[in-house]
């Protein structure tokens, strides 16, 4: 049984920061393994924000890249999303994703998610 929670979203101005943590559990975390970040916003379509794997290989969104930053704390099997500069196009509902392998930026790679955390960005 793999279990993923998120959690650290809300409403902020545009220009602060947010830091988004998930929280993963089962026997996924036995074996080599991604972590990964997607959003959502209303309309379009679910995309790869920023990942890391076991072996600490890791990816961006290009439009994140320099304000975003994924860090993982494997003894808690924990991922972080540090948000900096947000912007009103941040606004999503952003999901954590899980599965065994190497890293990859496709939602179907993606087997074990949470229920996502909204984050707003206001003007």
């Amino acid at each position: 049984q793999v279990q993923v929670v998120e959690s650290g979203g809300g409403l902020v101005q545009a220009g602060a920061s947010l830091r988004l943590t998930c929280t993963a559990s089962g026997r996924l975390f036995e074996v080599n393994n991604a972590m990964a970040w997607f959003r959502q916003a209303p309309g379009k379509e679910r995309e790869f924000v920023g990942g890391v794997s076991s072996g600490g290989n890791s990816a961006y969104l290009d439009s994140v890249k320099g304000r975003f930053t994924v860090s993982r704390d494997n003894d808690h099997n924990t991922l972080f999303l540090q948000m900096n500069s947000l912007k009103s196009e941040d606004t999503a509902h952003y999901y954590c994703a899980v599965r065994r392998g190497i890293l990859r930026k496709l939602t179907d790679d993606y087997p074990f998610w949470g229920q996502g955390t909204q984050v707003t960005v206001s003007s």
